[in-house]
């Protein structure tokens, strides 16, 4: 298998470049992105050695952990034993160790690493390469956090090197000049480009309902005092201060009534609801948007903030928006509200046939039966 398709490839990518890093997932059991794995459904474990038959359903092989880290470290060795190109650097990474051909003394910067995400960890090859003379640097990639973080890093790079981005596939494919994108943009927002992708939505962090990137970006080109917000957030944050929950308060309000002059989000969710009668349409109580700063934090400013360092403290998810039940998954703490059926007693309906007596659910909760009973009220 690796011989005939996956070897050839890397050659191939090798005749244009000097250097070629390839860099896999880690995946561990109590990863916040567990939970989403497990959803993909269940799959079949397969030993991954010389003789293995090339597995005919790939999905199925790939929803299992294991045969993925069995897998990439397999082909981290084998390209390493079977690289002969001359003037050539391979640096492949394999668990929290990397593999270099020809060999090299300083990879401090690169191992150990604990980094669990291919995003982060590309970001620390990306400056190991700069940091021994590469000033022009292409990473390959289809996924978003990848080209947010490399516009981020690119300014820690020396003066004048280039960060191409090769991005998508097919009729999509195209490169992104990070340096440019960063160049453009100034110093600040660039670094607070990683936090506004993670509170406007990534993989770990929920999106607000309707309102996607370009309208979240038009937001925040209104509202110049949120690049201030989110840098505090940027270099992961020991806590969350007032006045940032009240920048990004007024944000989510203009996200979603540009004219609204509110400032308090649970005031601003009532006069929408009035005249949308919809809650998929009003921002999320104060609570809510809460949760999804910690969770967003998290990402952009633990996980996403410490790119450029091997082996990042971060803190337990349960600290900022998640929760977990003993050794299950970690699923996302929504808010802190009690539950509207719950609280919202005017909700209560019941199903008495034969007259509303002692086991009746309104008289239980010392409320009068409404059109919404089965008695219709009428049983006063």
């Amino acid at each position: 298998m690796h011989s005939k398709c996956f070897i050839p490839y890397v050659v191939q990518q090798l005749q244009h470049v000097s250097r070629l890093d390839l860099v896999w997932d880690s995946y561990r059991a109590d990863s916040l992105k567990a939970s989403t794995r497990e959803q993909r459904g269940k799959g079949v474990r397969r030993r991954v050695v010389d003789s293995a038959v090339i597995p005919g359903n790939w999905q199925s092989f790939l929803r299992v952990d294991i045969n993925k880290v069995e897998l990439f470290s397999y082909l981290s060795t084998m390209l390493a034993e079977s690289f002969q190109e001359e003037g050539k650097e391979l640096v492949v990474t394999d668990g929290e160790q990397v593999i270099c051909v020809p060999q090299q003394e300083d990879v401090n910067s690169l191992a150990p690493c604990n980094q669990e995400e291919a995003d982060t960890r590309m970001m620390l090859h990306v400056a190991h390469a700069a940091q021994h003379g590469h000033h022009q640097i292409q990473v390959r990639t289809v996924d978003t956090d990848v080209v947010v973080l490399a516009v981020m890093v690119v300014q820690k790079l020396p003066a004048g090197d280039e960060l191409w981005v090769a991005f998508g596939t097919g009729k999509n494919y195209r490169y992104i000049a990070a340096h440019e994108i960063a160049s453009s943009l100034g110093p600040e927002k660039t670094c607070a480009l990683p936090m506004f992708h993670a509170i406007t939505g990534c993989d770990t962090v929920s999106a607000f309902v309707g309102h996607g990137k370009k309208s979240a970006w038009a937001t925040w080109n209104t509202l110049p005092e949120l690049t201030d917000a989110l840098l505090s957030l940027a270099n992961a944050p020991t806590s969350i201060q007032e006045d940032t929950m009240h920048v990004i308060e007024r944000f989510v309000i203009l996200l979603y009534d540009r004219t609204s002059k509110c400032k308090d989000v649970n005031k601003a969710r009532k006069k929408l609801f009035a005249k949308k009668s919809s809650v998929q349409n009003i921002p999320p109580t104060y609570a809510a948007l809460e949760q999804h700063v910690k969770r967003s934090a998290l990402q952009g400013g633990h996980v996403w903030g410490q790119a450029l360092v091997p082996e990042p403290v971060l803190p337990p998810p349960t600290d900022w928006g998640w929760h977990r039940s003993d050794d299950g998954p970690y699923t996302p703490l929504w808010t802190t509200l009690p539950e509207a059926s719950k609280t919202c007693y005017e909700l209560v309906s019941c199903g008495c046939k034969k007259g509303c007596r002692n086991r009746c659910k309104c008289k239980k909760a010392s409320l009068q039966c409404t059109g919404l009973c089965f008695c219709e009220g009428e049983c006063q």
